[in-house]
């Protein structure tokens, strides 16, 4: 199934009321934006085949799989409220669509548990924060990929205040006592997210990291 098909069984799922071409057609613009080198529809479809092989988690599978659709439909970076726009997005495309009002709110709760800024209020949030975060357990030159697309997306800040920045957050994963929430994906990513972050940490504190944009 191609990510159009899927994205046609999802909203004939949650009976929504309007064709769902013209929303997956905003939903590739926005996710095609020439800023984007990371947040792209490669993520969003690498988030979705992470939730196929941990569907039987959910609790409300349409809701985290919309949720893994919009989370980053908005995404500037320099912007510190993406995930707040992107909850308005999708919820004016829900709302519109005729889609069931405690749904909309599930989807709008899980694209801000994307922050990453507090504890999981339910299985759901857990899970779409630890699909959103298991590239950092992923092998490490997906991981270094990574890691390069996200400096290109912030290319404008200057090198040492990206070094700073970026390390303090990976640190702010690492200092976690599990960076994933789910016992199923801290079997399969945990001990390779903390060899990434330390290493990725140690780069940007030494001032290893040389970027060619």
């Amino acid at each position: 199934m191609n990510m159009s098909e899927r994205w046609d069984a999802l909203w004939r799922s949650i009976k929504a009321s309007l064709s769902p071409e013209p929303i997956f057609q905003n939903l590739i613009q926005a996710y095609a934006q020439p800023q984007r080198t990371y947040h792209t529809l490669d993520h969003v479809q690498d988030c979705l085949e992470q939730l196929d092989w941990s569907c039987s988690l959910t609790e409300h599978a349409d809701e985290v799989e919309l949720g893994l659709w919009f989370h980053d439909v908005v995404h500037d970076a320099c912007a510190s409220d993406n995930e707040m726009q992107s909850t308005a997005w999708a919820t004016t495309v829900l709302q519109n669509g005729g889609v069931a009002p405690d749904v909309t709110a599930r989807v709008g709760q899980l694209i801000l548990a994307t922050r990453h800024q507090s504890l999981a209020t339910s299985g759901d949030a857990a899970l779409i924060m630890d699909i959103d975060l298991s590239i950092l357990g992923r092998d490490p030159v997906a991981f270094d990929h990574y890691e390069s697309k996200i400096r290109r997306e912030y290319q404008e800040v200057s090198e040492a205040a990206y070094r700073e920045g970026r390390a303090l957050i990976l640190e702010s994963f690492l200092l976690r006592e599990t960076v994933f929430r789910r016992p199923k994906f801290r079997e399969r990513y945990e001990a390779q997210a903390r060899d990434n972050l330390s290493r990725s940490i140690l780069k940007l504190r030494d001032g290893l990291i040389t970027t060619t944009f």
